[in-house]
């Protein structure tokens, strides 16, 4: 006999709820999960992982929309001050070839991490 919660919460309807939420949303951590529908973090894993076939998988490189508001943000502020000044913008103005720099905060692997299946 083990302990805990009985195994009635893994029923056809709760699988359904979880696997709905996690479609529209699949960066939610099981924790969350759990508090949204009242059920264990462990039942909610276990729904997750045995009758979902799901595992978590860490997203590379997703733009946030802060990030791509960000991105619009500094083209502005960039265009302005060429308007403004043309030849002190374009001495000032670094280019590369082949080689992209990125300047922004990235997600921890943790933050980054979704399900999928």
């Amino acid at each position: 006999h083990r302990s805990g919660r009985p195994n009635e919460v893994t029923t056809p309807e709760m699988v359904k709820k979880i696997h709905k939420m996690i479609l529209d949303d699949r960066r939610l951590k099981v924790r969350e999960l759990a508090d949204m529908v009242g059920i264990s973090k462990s039942a909610v894993h276990r729904i997750l992982t045995e009758n979902l076939d799901m595992r978590k998988l860490c997203a590379r490189w997703v733009l946030r929309l802060e990030q791509k508001q960000h991105r619009e943000d500094i083209s502005i502020e960039c265009l302005a001050k060429f308007r403004s000044n043309k030849a002190e913008f374009l001495h000032r103005f670094i280019t590369m070839d082949e080689t992209w720099v990125y300047h922004f905060t990235s997600e921890t692997k943790e933050q980054s991490k979704q399900w999928t299946k």
